[in-house]
């Protein structure tokens, strides 16, 4: 009976041994699968492109931020994907930006342009997909080029061969200054809209039709 009991007592012991060393890796488990969780959060808010809005006045915020611009003109869903720099007091058009040279539209990577339905821009075709998004800024008017290459740096490797679209347009003096370069998509009506560019106090309108 003795050698029972202590079998039994021991057999008892052991299983709640196992059972508390379960709970244990159980519980070291779970702070792991919480933070990759955060990690992945973290990671998607870093990466995360911000909406500019309108804004007359300077802010504190250092560089060119990574932004995006959403809308729909008719079936067609646009997307503009750029980096918005600041004015912070500079001369911008003639100065920073300077005329009859090709412009990213932007800062850093190339300005992107992508629909998900054929549009045409400017009077023009442009199939559905992803393109580059340039411009060349000039006193009286611009001349706007949607390119193939939509991944490069700035416009250093911007090739006139690789151009889908030209089209040229006039700019518009407007009274309010925005801070940000900012973009936005305009839709008029069901068949009708605007790429809309504005910065300091200029504004260019990019016609889209579907």
């Amino acid at each position: 009976m003795t050698i029972k009991l202590r079998s039994g007592l021991f057999a008892v012991a052991l299983s709640v041994t196992l059972a508390s060393c379960s709970e244990q890796v159980a519980e070291q488990e779970t702070p792991e699968q919480e933070n990759h969780h955060a990690t992945a959060h973290e990671a998607e808010a870093q990466d995360g492109a911000l909406a500019i809005q309108a804004q007359s006045e300077p802010d504190t915020l250092k560089g060119s931020l990574k932004a995006e611009a959403h809308g729909r003109i008719g079936p067609a869903h646009l997307t503009v994907a750029y980096h918005s720099p600041a004015v912070r007091g500079r001369v911008i058009w003639g100065g920073l930006v300077a005329n009859n040279q090709v412009w990213v539209t932007g800062a850093h990577s190339a300005t992107s342009l992508q629909t998900d339905q054929p549009i045409t821009i400017g009077g023009q075709p442009l199939p559905a997909g992803k393109y580059a998004l340039f411009t060349i800024p000039g006193e009286q008017e611009w001349t706007v080029i949607i390119n193939k290459n939509w991944e490069q740096h700035l416009a250093d490797d911007y090739s006139e061969a690789e151009d889908v679209v030209r089209f040229t347009v006039k700019p518009e003096t407007v009274e309010q200054h925005q801070e940000r370069l900012r973009y936005e998509i305009v839709p008029q009506n069901n068949e009708q809209g605007a790429v809309v560019m504005t910065w300091d106090k200029l504004k260019l309108s990019l016609p889209v039709g579907v």
